[in-house]
């Protein structure tokens, strides 16, 4: 296998390759690391790259794997990325803000000591927008990211360092969170499969939870099965967790693999393509949606045009997710105009509790929508990716009113705690990628899943590549 199929091979596929010694754990760090040195300066979609502890972790393992016969963790020497908001010991956290560039953890999260108990090598963390605010990732004081399909595009945000990763072969998967979007749009923007799991499903030890319970871990993947892996491998409940789920029954990976080889039973999806009273997705997100939806009914799935109705949603979430900034307790002359000015709206804790109040009383109604379906199919922004630099010359408020227009169909499973699942469908005229995304039941996360794999059976996009990512 030449190095740049390899670096675009499924992580499950590497991690068999590394069992049957076919690759050790160190060939294929140093593949990723020689990819991320070769493409990074482009695409900027790493803040810190571990190269030491990398390499050294990835001896090491090569060495037990040839001293051993004993059974390893699932993904020994397998190597990924972690996001510039989770802590990994030794690594800089800086959450995108360049006054922490020194701001080296002394701990790993919770989330990260999963992934290393199985068995992942990582190779660094990846970029993010100032404090996570904006669905494109371009903070002060680093490069911007780029999207690896069109350079000239944002690869989104706020997971959008870690969706460019894995969409130029500079990363098997990557661990990503979603707070408002944060891991699906990205997915969206690059191509890539984008695994946000219900509220619950995986731990934010040993911190509180983020945005009233909205934000979440979740996975990156260039295939359904991968980003269900290493959900799998992150979930679980820690001492402590304000709220969790019990293990799901059947691992979500064999859930993906397995719908891809037989058939499912008939689910019945509603499917819309806008987002009230936000407005409609442009034409081309739309056809994205209308043609997939063809797609589940061609596959035995019954399909209604309805969709939930998030009215009234807009202004609790934004004032909760605004209120994050302040929490952060970084001084405000440190943070760039568009946070700046969020740190400086007048809310007091009591706006703060009646914004969460309102959100959760909203949830109700929208997670009883998903009473009388098994999934809901959306368009995942409204509109394809922007241009980098697009809304650099906007006032905050202006900024904030165009983030509204776009990302409007995702923080409904944001609000409500639901699972989300956003998926390739193609490529726009411009060879921009296309996706959509399922909105599952609560705790439900194996029927979008499902549902996402055998779309992927029907329509595989695994094998389509950056033309800038290839010959690495």
């Amino acid at each position: 296998m030449n190095p740049t199929d390899l670096a675009f091979t499924s992580a499950l596929e590497q991690a068999e390759l590394i069992r049957r010694k076919e690759i050790s754990p160190l060939e294929l760090t140093q593949l990723y690391l020689s990819r991320i040195e070769q493409l990074n300066p482009q695409l900027g979609c790493y803040f810190t790259v571990a190269v030491d502890p990398a390499l050294a972790d990835a001896r090491a393992k090569t060495e037990q794997l040839a001293g051993t016969a004993a059974e390893l963790p699932p993904f020994w020497g397998v190597p990924l990325s972690i996001k510039d908001l989770n802590s990994v010991a030794g690594l800089p956290s800086t959450l995108g803000s360049p006054v922490l560039r020194n701001n080296i953890a002394a701990y790993d999260d919770a989330v990260v000591t999963r992934i290393k108990q199985a068995g992942f090598v990582i190779l660094g963390k990846t970029a993010v927008p100032e404090l996570a605010t904006l669905p494109y990732t371009e903070p002060q004081g680093f490069p911007p990211a780029r999207n690896p399909w069109h350079l000239d595009y944002t690869p989104g945000g706020s997971s959008g360092g870690a969706a460019a990763a894995v969409a130029a072969g500079l990363s098997s998967v990557a661990h990503a969170s979603d707070g408002g979007g944060s891991i699906r749009g990205p997915a969206f923007c690059c191509g890539v499969v984008g695994l946000k799991p219900a509220r619950g499903r995986v731990s934010y030890a040993p911190i509180g939870d983020a945005l009233g319970g909205a934000s979440v871990n979740g996975s990156l993947g260039r295939t359904v099965a991968d980003a269900a892996a290493l959900l799998d491998v992150m979930s679980g409940y820690v001492t402590g967790d304000p709220y969790w789920l019990p293990d799901p029954e059947i691992p979500f990976a064999t859930v993906a693999l397995h719908a891809q080889q037989q058939s499912l039973r008939s689910h019945r999806i509603a499917f819309a393509t806008g987002m009230p009273p936000v407005g409609e997705a442009n034409s081309i997100c739309q056809q994205a949606v209308l043609a997939t939806a063809q797609q589940l009914e061609n596959l035995g799935h019954h399909l209604e045009p309805e969709g939930p109705d998030c009215t009234g949603l807009v202004e609790p979430f934004t004032l909760i997710w605004r209120t994050s900034v302040k929490a952060l307790g970084l001084p405000p002359e440190a943070l760039q105009p568009f946070n700046r000015w969020l740190y400086d709206q007048a809310d007091s804790s009591g706006d703060y509790q009646k914004a969460l109040w309102a959100m959760q009383v909203l949830s109700r109604r929208l997670v009883a929508f998903l009473d009388r379906y098994d999934a809901v199919l959306l368009p995942v922004y409204l509109h394809p990716a922007i241009r980098v630099g697009e809304w650099a010359d906007l006032s905050p408020a202006a900024t904030l009113e165009k983030v509204i227009q776009w990302i409007a169909p995702c923080p409904l499973a944001n609000a409500t705690g639901l699972p989300a699942v956003a998926i390739p469908t193609g490529f726009t005229p411009d060879g921009l990628p296309m996706g959509v995304q399922l909105v599952g039941r609560p705790a439900d996360e194996a029927t979008i899943i499902a549902l996402a794999a055998q779309l992927e059976a029907v329509q595989p996009w695994s094998q389509h590549r950056p033309s800038m990512a290839i010959g690495g």
